[in-house]
């Protein structure tokens, strides 16, 4: 028997007033990539899970890791297009289990994907599905109350990026809604 849970999502194109590159070089510096390798180390040694969540604090200075990076630029450049665009899965693993040991639905949105585009002037548009209304939307408060604290890293990291964050992210309350 097949389940569905329609639920809604509130998408968020926050202009940054920064330049496209520049934009894409303070975000990878301030969201390292996610060191996989010496991360996996730590659990075929036998590691704790205390153990890869200090590695995960060593790695995310501000909470947050790239996981992938698709740059869609080149190839929508040979369909003629000019905008720039990269996406990128970006999270933490600690905060996604927190979300996991609830109910594993939780990882078809985490990482968190995240676009960066350039607009007609070459500025740089940050945009998400705001976390706390993607997880809300499983339906289980602690998992809300993740997405809420989502939306809070989010917002540091694009202060610490020199971008004021919108009161979506900064004013959000957990809801759990199906």
């Amino acid at each position: 028997m097949t389940l569905t849970a329609p639920h809604t999502m509130t998408r968020l194109h926050i202009p940054t007033g920064i330049g496209f590159d520049e934009f894409r070089r303070r975000f990878e510096q301030s969201a390292p990539l996610f060191d996989a390798a010496a991360t996996l180390r730590i659990t075929e040694r036998g590691g704790t899970w205390d153990d890869v969540r200090a590695a995960i604090a060593a790695q995310a200075p501000n909470g947050l890791l790239i996981f992938h990076t698709i740059d869609a630029t080149p190839l929508m450049a040979a369909a003629g297009h000019r905008t720039k665009v990269v996406e990128y899965l970006l999270g933490n693993h600690v905060t996604a289990e927190k979300m996991f040991r609830h109910d594993p639905t939780a990882l078809l949105y985490a990482p968190l994907r995240i676009l960066i585009s350039g607009d007609d002037s070459d500025m740089a548009v940050f945009t998400i599905d705001q976390p706390s209304t993607v997880f809300g939307g499983i339906g289980i408060q602690e998992v809300a109350e993740v997405g809420v604290q989502l939306d809070r890293d989010v917002a540091g990291l694009l202060q610490e990026i020199g971008v004021e964050p919108p009161s979506e992210l900064t004013d959000s309350v957990a809801s759990s809604s199906s």
